[in-house]
């Protein structure tokens, strides 16, 4: 005997046999969303000083991790099998050397008008940063660890507003 998956629990990205299938939002209205997301990247303070001073062999490690982060967001709808392509209104990515960590915070910010949120992408953008950010330095540290990818943040819909604690300043 067969079960319907949605008498068992209605999972909005399954459909009544179980399987996968993309939400239909046509019937919400577009509204102002933004989502922000954070990650790290530890690194030896040798690594940190060199990307700092401009001398990672692969050139400009930030500027480069800033762009592949934004484009990453524009992207992904292609990355994630059911994320609604979207139109993206804005795409900031900031990395901000950490010598505590030691390392780079990395935080995305992304803003749509649209029937869903944004937060895959933020969570996308700060991913693909931090992954920049190994590639264009391995060659002075391959141990650098990426961790703490996060959704710091989201306003509008359904759902309402989310604040993660241990980030709310």
């Amino acid at each position: 005997m067969t079960q319907n998956f949605s008498e068992i629990q209605p999972l909005t990205h399954l459909d009544a046999q179980g399987e996968a299938q993309m939400v239909d939002v046509s019937g919400k209205s577009a509204t102002k969303r933004i989502a922000v997301a954070a990650a790290q990247v530890r690194m030896l303070p040798e690594t940190l000083a060199a990307i700092q001073a401009g001398n990672a062999p692969k050139g400009d490690v930030l500027g480069t991790a800033r762009l592949a982060g934004i484009m990453a967001a524009k992207q992904t709808s292609g990355l994630i099998p059911l994320c609604h392509p979207l139109p993206i209104s804005k795409v900031e990515v900031h990395l901000t050397p950490d010598p505590q960590l030691p390392g780079y915070q990395i935080r995305a910010e992304v803003v749509t008008k649209a029937e869903t949120g944004v937060e895959m992408e933020a969570l996308t953008a700060v991913s693909v940063a931090a992954l920049t950010v190994y590639d264009m330095a391995k060659a002075l540290e391959k141990g650098m660890i990426i961790e703490s990818i996060r959704l710091v943040s989201k306003t509008g819909g359904k759902s309402g507003d989310y604040q993660r604690p241990e980030d709310a300043t």
